[in-house]
């Protein structure tokens, strides 16, 4: 990979993860976001039982369609449901309308993607990932991967990969497939270095792209205090004190914590891109210009020499 690491925009929270958001306030997310440079964005089928696919298509859909890159996924199929009430149980403020089916076949990946070229209103996806298939692995490597890479050979999706919250499951398909792209979220953060062990190595030596989700470990290292979440649930005592420490180091170098934390994800040469899932226009702004700030040496050289980073993080400077 050449060149540095671009912001792209997550639009899971336009799926109205946890809490609602109107069609006007992600229509306004997405605009700010181009406004801003951003041009690639991700979604997928799960994120609202198919809301944010709509929302994020029907906002790219005045600009023009040469001009930027959407990724989706597939593993978990949209069927009609009879079902009643909300899917605040998978985490998204949206009627039970539709059910999810995990369906790594040849056809049910096929299906999924023409369901989301529908919803999004395109002709076609830049790039199709293989979603959270921690359990599913042999159904992900028999028949889901073969389904992809037929599906690129013909045209229909560009890139190909795979996208989950843990690094020893995409080390395998960036060493045993022909992906192009895996996305990471949450194990190359600064509180977490897990993907140093294997997956980025694997990817630099085999030439695949990782994209980096999470950065902020789901809100730890956007804010830390008592309270704050790391991976979706309530953050132990000990990354608090560190996430704390980090952000004491960032302020006295004159920088802030969230562009470190957003800096750090983007120096590795393995990422082209880091992902931030935004639900409002100021979420946006705020993420732009913290990815925009420059972080001094002296905070990496500090964080070295205090133990909060291991030494040779490749990329950061020395």
């Amino acid at each position: 990979m050449t060149g540095p690491a671009a912001l792209a925009l997550g639009a899971a929270p336009l799926g109205n993860l946890f809490t609602a958001v109107t069609d006007e306030q992600a229509y306004d997310t997405v605009h700010t976001a181009w406004r801003q440079g951003i041009r690639s964005f991700d979604t997928a089928p799960h994120y609202g039982l198919g809301l944010s696919e709509r929302r994020l298509g029907a906002a790219l859909r005045e600009h023009p369609r040469d001009a930027f890159t959407v990724s989706t996924k597939v593993g978990r199929r949209l069927e009609p449901s009879d079902g009643t009430g909300d899917d605040l149980a998978n985490g998204f403020a949206v009627p039970a309308t539709l059910r999810r089916v995990w369906d790594f076949s040849a056809d049910g990946i096929r299906r999924t993607i023409e369901g989301s070229l529908e919803r999004l209103g395109l002709d076609r996806v830049d790039t199709v990932y293989l979603h959270d298939a921690d359990d599913h692995e042999e159904a992900a490597f028999r028949d889901g991967y073969p389904a992809l890479e037929k599906l690129r050979s013909e045209g229909v999706v560009g890139a190909i990969g795979a996208g989950m919250n843990q690094s020893e499951m995409l080390t395998r398909f960036v060493r045993d497939t022909d992906v192009d792209v895996v996305l990471c979220a949450g194990r190359y953060t600064l509180l977490d270095q897990s993907a140093l062990d294997a997956l980025l190595p694997a990817a630099q030596e085999r030439g695949v792209q990782v994209v980096i989700g999470g950065a902020f470990n789901s809100g730890l290292l956007a804010d830390p205090k008592p309270g704050s979440t790391y991976n979706y649930a309530a953050a132990p005592a000990e990354l608090l004190d560190r996430a704390l420490r980090l952000k004491e180091t960032a302020e006295r170098h004159g920088t802030t914590l969230r562009a470190a934390a957003l800096a750090f994800c983007a120096a590795h040469p393995a990422v082209p891109s880091v992902l931030v899932g935004a639900r409002s226009a100021a979420e946006v702004e705020d993420c732009a210009e913290q990815f925009r700030t420059p972080v001094p040496a002296a905070f990496w050289q500090e964080l070295r020499d205090t133990g909060l980073l291991p030494p040779g993080v490749p990329g950061l400077p020395a």
